[in-house]
Parts: structure tokens; C-alpha cells; sequence
């Protein structure tokens, strides 16, 4: 990447940094569950519209996926936004402690207020400089809802919405700055829903199946299971219907959420049958009948080493983020609320201590990822499920990270929430999108190198697209328990 492309970017993003950093505060405030995010996903298409993109709504027969497009010709470069928020997730900003805004309100514990306006950041920019320089590119920007347990992405692609993309980016908000690349796991979501025969508990007890003794059946024989599968894989469950409050009737009805996660999907299917079969196991032995009903499913990621390398070197010549005394300090505040344990695993678990840069320690400790992590070149195993591994198994995907928090923040916490409008994740959110953006320009600029992420992707799966066994009735946010 030439100096010049360099620094055209990063004014372009630091010149859109105020309005993207209220943009981005605004779709905090708004903190909405997923395909339910109305009004965040009609700030970021206003906003695209505004910059001149054309932008085509309602995309999968979901209200809120959208698709805004600048420029014309080959390649399409695709950058992927995710705006939705998390239930129980309400957190006063800018604050040390754990205190709701609205106790049992949602809040934005992931980040993704953050990740839909930097990519959008990074759409913008490299759309005006290609534009401006009589480049043929088409620069498209996914508005991707539901990706907090709805897997909107998956049904994006099934939908056809990547077919025609040469390769997609992404970044998402973490605790360090830098390429890692992840083999994720596959998911499956099944509600499992029993049905029995109401009855007095005491005086009538006999003539009751109770539904409620299915599910904890159901959940001891699932925990025996796992000492019978393959150790990468994850099974977690939530009652989320125990059949009523009173302890004096047998429980009628009663409903169980389990997810199933495997290192690829057919390993995913292969253990929810056992898991069927456990349940059935349970309704045989309660007499009570069971209903499987299918929720959602994500592939696993398919990394590209050749897009993950050219993204490291972009970040490499970007330099780490630039944060200050002030935003150090409310970083060892934040800190401050983790055990020694958190912070450790987290420097361990991210290889935050391998730096390209050098990261001096303030005060003896790190509260801030002020260096940029060392790329492996390879993968590394994440438990972790998302939707972005249903585009990569469509087209070459990759994706960054930035620190937007401080070392020892785990995702899905108050913590995220608290920092979630920091002027150090606004910093991190726009080095993201720098980032993003030279990454896009690197490939509409050398062909070669779009050539070698389509090789790789070719040989990782064998030329053939992979889309996720969603039944085709099955629409996005259908299920509710």
C-alpha cells in the first residue's frame, strides 16, 4: 500500500470520526434485540444513502437486512455491519460499576454499535476513493441483523444475498488490536417443547404427566451425554418456559433451548440426532409428547490466510491506536472489576504479549492493548459460533480486531456496555475501519491478490459453496419461546 492511498484513507475516516462517533452513541441508546432493530438499521441506511449509496432494503424477507452499494464494476468488495443488542444487557455508560439504566432493559454488551458504523466507515472511504480516482470497484455495505442468537447472515446467504461477491470484511470490537484468525464452531438452535397432562401434585398426582419432568430428564441425560462426544464440541441448554409458578400442579407444558455447537456442521447435525434421541428418551419415559422445533444455525468460519496476512500488514502500517492518559485511566478503572484470573486469560488467550509494536506497561499493568498482536499465520480453535461463517463458506472472508476494551473484557458483560461510548472504543472503532478499508483497496488494487484468497477459498472447499441446512420454511425470528 502506497503512502499516499495510506493517508488519503485515514483522513477520509478522521474526517467522518465526529458524526460516525453520534451515530454510533445513538444505536447504543437505542440497544435493540434482534430483527427488531428498526431505527439502528435506518440510522445506517440513512446515512449510506446520504454518502450516495444506493440502498435496497428488506433483503431476505427480513425488515431490517439491507444492502447499500456504490460504484460499478468488478471486483465487489463486501463489508458486513451488525447493529443488534442484547436482552438484560442495561448499563449506565462511562461508569466503573454495574449499575442498569433500566433494570432488565437491553444494552449493547457485544460491541455492535460500534461494529455497524466502522464498517460503514470503511465503506464510505473506500467507495469515495475509488470513485475519486476513476477506480472500478463496487464497494457494498450489509446491513446484517440478528446475529445475537438469529444468524441473520445465514439467511442472507440463503437467500443469494453474497452470491456475486469476490470477498467480504469484517472486524469486531475485543480487547486487542490485531489479525486472529479462528476456527469457530458450527451451531444448531432446537426448542424442545413437551406436552403432558395437568393434575392436582397431591391428590391427583397419578393422573398427571408432567411436562417439567421431561425437560430435567431431558438435561440429565444430555449432561451423561457429554462424556460421549467429541471434546470440541458444546452442548448448553436454558428452561425457558417451566410450565407455571404453582408448585401444587403437574406441569402441563414446559420447554427447553439447547445449542448444539460442533467444529463443522455435519458433525453439529450428527449430535443433534443424539440429542433427539435423548429427548424422545424422555418423553417416552414421562408419557408426555415432544415437539422439535428448528431455531437458527451458523456454519463454521472458514479462515483465508492470504486476506488475514494482507490485513495484518495494513494494520501493521497503521500503527497501534492512539489512546491517551484519559482513556488508560477509565481502562484500569474497568479493570479494576476483573479478577487477576480474567485479565491473565485474557492476555493468554489473545497472545496480547506478541507484539509487532512495542506496548510498554503503564504503571506495572496493561489496561489497554497499546501495541498490535503478532500474526501466526495459521488458525486457532474458538468455541465461540457466528453468522459471518456462513458468508465465508460463499466467498473469501476475513475479519480484524480492535481494542475497544480494556484487557480482561469478556463479551456479553456490563463492562462492554460501560465502554461501549468511550473515546477509546470510538478510537479503536475508526482504526477498524482503516483497517477495513486499505484491506478492500489492497484487493480492488492487485488482482493477484484477489486471485490467490479465491485459490485458497477453492481449495478449502473444494470450489463449492457450503449453505447452511435451514429448512426452507424456516424464517428468521420465527420462534419464540
Amino acid at each position: 500500500m502506497s503512502k499516499e492511498a495510506l493517508d488519503e484513507i485515514v483522513s477520509a475516516i478522521e474526517r467522518m470520526r465526529p458524526a460516525c462517533e453520534v451515530l454510533s452513541d445513538r444505536i447504543w441508546d437505542l440497544a435493540e434485540l434482534k430483527f427488531e432493530e428498526k431505527g439502528s438499521s435506518g440510522l445506517l441506511a440513512k446515512a449510506l444513502e446520504e454518502e450516495g449509496f444506493a440502498v435496497r432494503r428488506g433483503v431476505a424477507d427480513i425488515e431490517t437486512a439491507f444492502i447499500a452499494e456504490a460504484g460499478a464494476g468488478k471486483p465487489i468488495i463486501a463489508f458486513l455491519g451488525e447493529f443488534d443488542a442484547l436482552a438484560g444487557m442495561s448499563q449506565v455508560a462511562g461508569i466503573a460499576e454495574q449499575r442498569a439504566v433500566t433494570t432488565g432493559a437491553t444494552g449493547h454488551g457485544c460491541g455492535h454499535n460500534l461494529l455497524g458504523v466502522g464498517s460503514l466507515m470503511a465503506a464510505v472511504a473506500l467507495a469515495n476513493y475509488l470513485n475519486d480516482k476513476g477506480i472500478s470497484g463496487t464497494v457494498r455495505y450489509y446491513g446484517c441483523p440478528g446475529e445475537e442468537g438469529g444468524s441473520g447472515k445465514t439467511f442472507m446467504v440463503r437467500a443469494g444475498a453474497f452470491d456475486d461477491v469476490d470477498a467480504a470484511l469484517t472486524w469486531h470490537p475485543a480487547p486487542f488490536n490485531g489479525v486472529r484468525s479462528t476456527n469457530n464452531l458450527a451451531v444448531l438452535e432446537y426448542y424442545y417443547r413437551f406436552k403432558g397432562v395437568a393434575a392436582h401434585a397431591s391428590n391427583a398426582a397419578h393422573l398427571g404427566r408432567s411436562a417439567l419432568d421431561a425437560v430435567e430428564l431431558m438435561n440429565v441425560g444430555v449432561n451423561f451425554l457429554r462424556e460421549h462426544m467429541p471434546q470440541d464440541c458444546r452442548v448448553h441448554y436454558a428452561i425457558t418456559d417451566a410450565g407455571g409458578r404453582a408448585a401444587n400442579v403437574v406441569q402441563a407444558q414446559a420447554e427447553v433451548l439447547y445449542l448444539i455447537r460442533a467444529p463443522d456442521m455435519p458433525q453439529a447435525l450428527n449430535l443433534a440426532a443424539r440429542v433427539e434421541k435423548v429427548a424422545r428418551g424422555a418423553a417416552m419415559m414421562t408419557e408426555t409428547d415432544v415437539e422439535i422445533v428448528f431455531d437458527t444455525a451458523s456454519t463454521n468460519l472458514l479462515p483465508n490466510i492470504t486476506l488475514e496476512t494482507t490485513m495484518h500488514e495494513n494494520m501493521m502500517a497503521l500503527g497501534p491506536v492512539a489512546f491517551d492518559e484519559t482513556d488508560i485511566a477509565f481502562a484500569r478503572r474497568i479493570q479494576k472489576t476483573f479478577t487477576d484470573e480474567a485479565i491473565a486469560s485474557s492476555i493468554r488467550l489473545y497472545q496480547i504479549g506478541r507484539d509487532v509494536f512495542s506496548a510498554a506497561k503503564i504503571d506495572g499493568a496493561l489496561p489497554l492493548h497499546l501495541g498490535l498482536r503478532h500474526f501466526e499465520g495459521h488458525s486457532h480453535f474458538r468455541a465461540g459460533s457466528t453468522d459471518v461463517g456462513d458468508v465465508s463458506w460463499v466467498t473469501p472472508t476475513a475479519q480484524c480486531w480492535a481494542p475497544a476494551w480494556a484487557i480482561g473484557t469478556n463479551p456479553h458483560t456490563w463492562q462492554v456496555v460501560a465502554q461501549g461510548k468511550a473515546p477509546a472504543a470510538h478510537k479503536a472503532m475508526a482504526h477498524a475501519a482503516k483497517a477495513l478499508a486499505l484491506t478492500g483497496l489492497s484487493l480492488v488494487k492487485s488482482p493477484e491478490l484477489m486471485k490467490a484468497a479465491k485459490a485458497e477459498w477453492m481449495e478449502k472447499t473444494g470450489g463449492k459453496p457450503y449453505i447452511c441446512p435451514i429448512p426452507t420454511d424456516v424464517m428468521p425470528g420465527a420462534v419464540s419461546s
